[in-house]
């Protein structure tokens, strides 16, 4: 067997270079699809994000042995291939939005079948694609993920500026249930400071009163 063609070496770099890089594959058949159907689907997937490739299977197959990756009961039948890549505004492509675009695409075009594909180096069946098209873009999960998390702050900043208004009502209320007095302690006369009174009432006098009251005495007589 001679040497393979250069056109030949440059198409299995050129694959291995995208299974390399991309994020997610997947891989389809476009058995059926018109010129038209196809410039469609391309045109799809560029504005989500990833390219959708022919090459033919043998190519595919020899770039898959040399990475390791066992793909080869997917290359079957005339094979077309989905890559993550970059959108139009050069921002970079999402797993997510590929796999959205090629389902959407199948529902009403039956002749583009999903085989499967990978996804950071796992293989991925026809149900796991399809699923993995339902889950939100990654720029959507971004954005619910900062607002739940300022959610959580805004809503801590609240409850710390409504404290202490609402600590202020509950010691009111606390004062008007009689929880809290407001005289101080000193003010107040406990029962046993009344009965000491009552005793000392009850008692003799002085000693110095009862000296005054016999002199008064004596002198009445």
């Amino acid at each position: 067997m001679g040497d393979p063609k250069p056109q030949k070496v440059a198409i299995v770099a050129e694959v291995q270079e995208k299974f390399s890089n991309a994020d997610a594959i997947v891989l389809t058949e476009y058995r059926g699809l018109t010129v038209t159907d196809m410039a469609v689907l391309r045109h799809a997937m560029r504005d989500a994000g990833g390219e959708y490739k022919v090459y033919k299977n043998t190519l595919v197959r020899f770039a898959a042995k040399e990475l390791n990756l066992e793909i080869d009961e997917l290359l079957v039948g005339p094979t077309a291939i989905a890559f993550t890549g970059t959108r139009p505004d050069g921002t970079p492509g999402d797993p997510v939005t590929i796999a959205k675009a090629l389902t959407d695409f199948s529902k009403t075009n039956e002749s583009l079948v999903i085989k499967g594909g990978m996804l950071d180096g796992n293989l991925l069946s026809t149900d796991e694609i399809i699923a993995l098209s339902k889950i939100a873009p990654r720029d959507e999960l971004l954005a619910r993920l900062a607002g739940g998390i300022a959610a959580p702050l805004q809503t801590f900043a609240g409850l710390l500026n409504a404290l202490p208004q609402k600590f202020a009502f509950a010691l009111s209320a606390l004062i008007e249930a009689g929880g809290i007095g407001t005289e101080t302690p000193e003010a107040e006369e406990t029962p046993e400071a009344e009965e000491t009174q009552a005793e000392d009432s009850d008692s003799e006098p002085p000693e110095n009163e009862k000296i005054d009251g016999e002199a008064k005495e004596n002198e009445e007589s």
